[in-house]
């Protein structure tokens, strides 16, 4: 499965900004061990159903160490029997662009 999600801190820091709530969540991710990627609106990530939800859990958690409140947005591509999904459907609409 693929699951693009993102966490953010309900309260910012004393500057406004959520950064080192959302970097401890994308390091959760990539000590994780699964394929992922970070882009500037939410962070992907597959692997079988049980370990990429324990994954998201688990950022949650650590995201909510810095606010008692926390928001989580997410989508799921469940699709059993594939892998490599995480760069294998951008490929194949750049192949479709003919680029």
């Amino acid at each position: 499965m693929l699951v693009a999600f993102s966490i953010a801190p309900a309260t910012s820091d004393e500057s406004g900004g959520v950064a080192e709530a959302v970097a401890a969540a994308v390091k959760v991710v990539r000590d994780s061990g699964l394929p992922n990627e970070t882009n500037a609106m939410f962070t992907n990530v597959e692997g079988e159903w049980d370990e990429v939800m324990a994954v998201v859990k688990r950022a949650v958690e650590v995201v909510s160490e810095h606010t008692p409140r926390v928001s989580l947005v997410l989508k799921a591509d469940i699709r059993p029997g594939f892998t490599g999904e995480l760069t294998a459907k951008v490929q194949r609409v750049e192949q479709a662009l003919g680029e």
